[in-house]
């Protein structure tokens, strides 16, 4: 990763621990979420129907999308159940001070 793919997206502390984010970075819909302290980035798009999972609910490590209740592992993007059955695309972080960059 270098610096020129890096996109700044917002500061650390606006992402709750055990929560999510949904933001614009590059023209990308991402959702940023913070688990155990750790910032992880993934596509904020549902793969089923394309509905914003900036909507949906986080329990634990996954976002369940409100339109048809698909969920997805917010560290890794693999799916747990239908009706998607694509992975969301996982984007690399980096923190710097109190900013999260996203390389897109």
């Amino acid at each position: 990763m270098t610096d020129t793919d890096l996109h700044p997206a917002l500061p650390v502390s606006k992402i709750p621990v055990g929560g999510m984010v949904g933001v614009e970075v590059a023209g990308r819909k991402l959702l940023l979420s913070n688990i155990d302290g750790r910032i992880y980035a993934v596509s904020g798009v549902c793969t089923h129907e394309e509905f914003d999972l900036a909507d949906g609910i986080v329990i634990e490590d996954a976002v369940t999308c409100p339109l048809h209740l698909s969920q997805f592992d917010l560290r890794t993007g693999q799916v747990y159940n239908p009706p998607a059955t694509e992975p969301l695309r996982v984007f690399n972080v980096k923190i710097d001070g109190d900013t999260v960059f996203v390389e897109v």
